[in-house]
């Protein structure tokens, strides 16, 4: 059951720190405020074909592929917007630094958390096909067996993970970094904090959205409030909405199946289970048969969509890494480590 709303948390204690970088007025070189401009719309682009096109859709693992997929290509355009605002790492704040690399180590823990549930889910796999097979023959002896490989799949699935429960308190501690460092006296760290910000709303939102799902209760989702003056807002509440809006919906109706596909499955066990329990009668041969088939196609597509993820949340992994490793390097090319002292040394040991 989801759990009753507070109010939003702001971000935002002392007004609008956006204002700096209006569209008007705004003292940016025209070069920068373009780059910010296209990074905005084509963000507010990729949110826009987020919203999912049917309610069916918001617990579907082929849309929580498409969200990885859409936050991979968020990242590697921020990477992208960094390069080319040419702002050496020597320039970074000191507290843009430190803010980076504790969002990195929260991101990394969130995807082994996300990959170690896709790969409990993946193993029932094994138990599934052990069904199938024990079907595919009218001995009562294999029913026997196949009941038992149910059960424990049942058990496999519903069992609860210590990492996926850990989401929670990481989230919280991403929110708490939402808000933004102070930047005085440059423009392209104006451009690179606000790029940043939006980045970090959106990781934040699909995360919890993941961590929601993988646990199957709504205790993880957060409601995000951004400032309606962001390009990219609109877009940004209304999948928020939509896809919040749903996943209370359905963990409200009693459902924690983590997605459709895996309540596809179940579906049809609950249809086989009491054939097996009880034996086929000689007039339920047919159906018996084809909804074994029909198990096995479910179950086939069920497989595949979690493959898919799995490669999505690992190529997610691997671009925060990424990311995170060569901002060390390039700390200790420029010296810029032993300036920012322990702060920085305690986040490389992590």
């Amino acid at each position: 059951m989801s759990r009753p709303q507070g109010p939003h948390r702001p971000f935002f204690h002392f007004g609008n720190p956006f204002r700096m970088i209006s569209s008007k007025g705004s003292g940016l070189p025209e070069r920068l405020l373009s780059l910010l401009i296209a990074f905005e719309e084509t963000l507010a682009e990729r949110l826009r074909k987020l919203i999912p096109k049917d309610k069916d859709e918001v617990l579907s693992l082929s849309w929580m592929k498409l969200a990885m997929d859409s936050l991979c290509e968020t990242h590697s355009g921020v990477k992208n917007l960094i390069t080319e605002l040419e702002l050496p790492v020597s320039d970074w704040d000191e507290k843009w630094i430190d803010v980076y690399l504790d969002i990195s180590v929260n991101l990394l823990d969130l995807c082994i958390a996300f990959s170690s549930q896709l790969t409990k889910l993946n193993q029932g796999h094994l138990l599934l096909q052990c069904v199938l097979r024990n079907l595919d023959s009218s001995s009562p002896k294999q029913f026997v067996r196949a009941r038992s490989s149910l059960d424990s799949w049942r058990q496999h699935i519903s069992a609860k993970n210590p990492r996926v429960e850990s989401c929670h308190s990481i989230l919280d501690n991403l929110v708490r970094s939402l808000d933004l460092p102070k930047v005085k006296n440059s423009a392209k760290g104006k451009v690179l904090m606000r790029a940043l910000y939006s980045v970090k709303v959106v990781t934040v939102f699909i995360c919890s959205v993941f961590a929601a799902a993988l646990s199957g209760s709504a205790k993880s989702l957060l409601d995000l409030n951004v400032s309606d003056t962001l390009p990219w807002a609109a877009a940004f509440s209304a999948l928020q909405a939509n896809v919040n809006g749903e996943l209370r919906n359905v963990f409200g109706s009693g459902r924690v199946t983590v997605s459709k596909e895996l309540d596809a499955v179940d579906a049809s066990i609950k249809k086989l289970y009491p054939m097996i329990q009880d034996g086929v009668e000689p007039v339920e041969v047919e159906q018996f048969k084809n909804s074994v088939i029909d198990l096995g196609k479910r179950e086939e597509k069920l497989s595949e969509g979690l493959d898919l993820l799995t490669k999505a949340v690992d190529g997610f992994f691997k671009i925060v890494l990424t990311g995170r490793d060569a901002l060390l390097c390039n700390l200790r090319a420029t010296g810029t480590e032993s300036v920012l002292g322990s702060n920085v040394e305690q986040l490389v040991g992590r």
